[in-house]
């Protein structure tokens, strides 16, 4: 607001200057209103000093009291060593008693605003400064330059794109080799003013802002980064240059962007590469001799329709393209360019969620080291692999969730295959052994197929027969002798029958044959599993009767018998393993109690919900539950019938008096009935030889 000169005199109320003796005859006529309003002030001064002493005094206390404490004292935060830790605080800056020579401060999720010298308690001698989670729009102009130790800051969810409004740099930042300035509005242009003079910055995370653009001098000021993270950013143009400067450079995040594409791509030093999520349509390498030592590429969730154009030599590990829109692994679509680049090092390749239908082998005939191919959730309609050379390090296949109706594998073609995945295919008929060709495969999933299993008349160590057993289904598959396999999934693939030693010289740890609605067990059909099978599923197959005698198998530990149309348990013998069991959603009413008695010896978890069971016929499962020897986890909704209730008694709720009662009663009821009945056959009797003594007395008279 501006000032104004004014003339020697006072102004009157109508504006106009008064002279000198005016003036005086005017102090005059005040100068007893003006006692009477002095005394009045003094008045109110005397009571506001009173007042403001009053206030003051237990803060002139306090402040005695803390000058006396020792000056490390820092109640709200927690000191460790040469750290001070103060997060959550609702704090506006460091504590005033902060220790000397702190290394680390931690001033996250407080309400820091203005970042100066005060804020950070003139402090200067930090390794490593936190302020994320702050709301911080100003920084002190050389507030950093001082700070010579400073390795690490912080300054991540703030809202720094206010302090580059005012154009000035943050720097320099003469020490700092980690820098997060993610989470803080910033768009194109405005990282220049973190990044201007910082000589030793190797890490930077720029992620969560707004930046669309990466000019060609944007880093031109942290030539020493390695890491840069521009994750979850609107990048749409990358300057050609931008990153040549960085010679250091070795890690380069650009995940979650807007980028289209990729030409000419030249970081011959950078290690990993994350491009997915962006709108990639094409990904090309420049077409040099030299050697890439990118180790990681990440291409998943973009739209490419063709393979990407790769380093010609290279040394890349690992490559994910999944979730495209890959239609053949030909490089831009020709033909006779499948790929150009040797991925002789390359051991891990996702090629899932694309629209792939077909691979052919010559595709691997470079790729030897490979250990993990997942092509799942593609339209692949026939997979087959004879030659012996192109995959032996391979372990894990994921073929799951095509359009499979072929699979054919060479003989010793991959021996080093350990799990494959086939769930969710049309496999209808195969290869009678193509299991056994797989030496080392643990790990089988085929369930959500249509497979028949052949049965198995094999004596242990007898050579696998050439021809199938006459009484096998055409087109069944065989699962004996498959000597490494421990892991096996058949649920939803329509079984109808169990053969007899389906698994003979099979060492299944777990079998899972669940929804295979009729499914008929041979009493013999987990014959040769009775020393290695730990794990049994057998639910939703509408099972009313099992057949097949559980405890001969003296490892399994885990049953499960859900959903089905079970009416008894089968058998159990003293020696049995079982330590978990599911009977939920049976037809059971009632529990053997020499079953129970023998379950009992090792059995740890029973769950028994959703069964008709009769309350006063099972009262040995009554006494185990209340021992606590076995854990029912869905005791809350085992019930059982009871005749004196019109509504399912919980299990926790029944006692053994409400059954003796109920026996009692129904004894005294039988003895009524008993007693009614006699009676009228008394009466009845009386009746009768009444009637016949009168007919006797008339013809006596006649």
């Amino acid at each position: 607001m501006r000032r104004e000169s004014q003339p020697r005199g006072a102004r009157g109320p109508s504006g106009r200057y008064r002279s000198a003796s005016g003036c005086v005859r005017a102090r005059r006529g005040c100068e007893s209103e003006m006692f009477g309003r002095d005394r009045q002030i003094g008045r109110r001064l005397r009571a506001s000093a009173m007042a403001a002493f009053q206030l003051l005094f237990p803060l002139l206390v306090s402040c005695a009291a803390a000058s006396a404490s020792p000056a490390r004292s820092l109640p709200p935060c927690q000191i460790v060593q040469m750290d001070v830790f103060c997060s959550d605080l609702s704090l506006r800056g460091a504590p005033v008693n902060l220790p000397r020579d702190v290394q680390i401060l931690d001033l996250s999720r407080n309400q820091v605003q203005n970042l100066t010298q005060e804020t950070l308690g003139y402090q200067t001698g930090f390794h490593h400064l936190n302020l994320h989670s702050n709301k911080i729009h100003f920084i002190q102009p050389g507030l950093f330059k001082d700070m010579t130790d400073l390795k690490i800051l912080n300054l991540s969810r703030n809202h720094l794109n206010v302090f580059t409004l005012s154009k000035n740099n943050i720097g320099p930042l003469t020490a700092v080799e980690s820098l997060d300035l993610s989470s803080n509005g910033l768009y194109t242009g405005m990282s220049d003013y973190f990044l201007a003079d910082s000589p030793s910055l190797t890490n930077l995370s720029l992620n969560s802002n707004s930046i669309t653009k990466i000019a060609q001098n944007t880093f031109s000021g942290s030539s020493s980064l390695k890491k840069i993270s521009l994750h979850n950013n609107v990048i749409l143009e990358i300057e050609d240059g931008a990153f040549d400067s960085l010679h250091h450079l070795t890690e380069l995040d650009l995940s979650k962007n807007s980028i289209t594409c990729i030409t000419d791509f030249n970081l011959y030093n950078l290690k990993v590469l994350n491009l997915s999520k962006n709108s990639m349509e094409l990904f090309q390498s420049a077409s040099s001799s030299q050697l890439y030592n990118l180790l990681y590429l990440d291409l998943s969730e973009n739209k490419m329709l063709y393979f990407p154009f790769l380093p010609r030599v290279n040394v890349l590990e690992y490559l994910d393209v999944s979730r495209n829109h890959l239609q053949s692994v030909n490089v831009s679509g020709s033909p006779e360019k499948r790929t150009n680049a040797l991925l002789k090092q390359l051991k891990y390749l996702d090629m899932s969620y694309n629209q792939l239908k077909s691979i052919p082998e010559s595709f691997f005939c470079f790729m030897g080291k490979l250990e993990v191919l997942n092509v799942s959730n593609n339209c692949i309609g026939s997979f087959a692999l004879a030659n012996k050379g192109f995959l032996p390090n391979l372990k894990i296949i994921n073929l799951s969730y095509n359009s499979l109706q072929s699979l054919t594998f060479g003989e010793n073609t991959l021996p080093s295959l350990e799990k494959l995945f086939l769930q969710g295919n049309d496999l209808t008929t195969l290869d009678h052994q193509v299991f056994q060709k797989l030496p080392s495969v643990l790990y089988l999933q085929l369930q959500q197929n249509n497979l028949k299993i052949c049965a198995s008349e094999q004596k242990q160590y007898e050579p696998a027969l050439t021809d199938q057993n006459h009484h096998d289904p055409p087109g069944c598959v065989s699962f004996s002798s498959v000597r490494n396999l421990h892991f096996l999934y058949l649920s939803e693939n329509n079984l109808q029958t169990l053969p007899a030693n389906a698994f003979a010289n099979t060492p299944l740890k777990l079998l899972d044959l669940s929804l295979n609605p009729g499914l008929d067990m041979d009493k013999d059909s987990l014959s040769g599993l009775e020393h290695s099978l730990v794990h049994l599923l057998l639910r939703e197959n509408n099972i009313s009767r099992l057949n097949t005698d559980l405890s001969l198998l003296k490892s399994l530990k885990r049953v499960d018998l859900s959903t089905n149309q079970l009416t008894s348990l089968p058998m159990w013998n003293k020696e049995s393993s079982i330590e978990s069991l599911n009977l939920q959603h049976n037809n059971l009413v009632t529990l053997e109690y020499s079953t129970m008695l023998a379950l009992e010896h090792s059995l740890k978890t029973l769950y028994m919900g959703s069964n008709p069971l009769n309350c006063c016929s099972n009262l040995g499962f009554l006494h185990m539950v209340q021992r606590s020897a076995v854990v029912v986890p869905d005791i809350e909704t085992v019930t059982c019938v009871h005749d004196d209730f019109s509504e399912p008694v919980n299990i926790e709720k029944l006692t053994e008096g409400m059954c003796h009662g109920s026996g009692t009663r129904a004894y005294v009821i039988v003895i009524v009935l008993a007693l009614l009945a006699a009676m009228i056959v008394t009466v009845l009797l009386v009746k009768c030889c009444y009637s016949r003594k009168r007919k006797r007395d008339r013809s006596f008279s006649a």
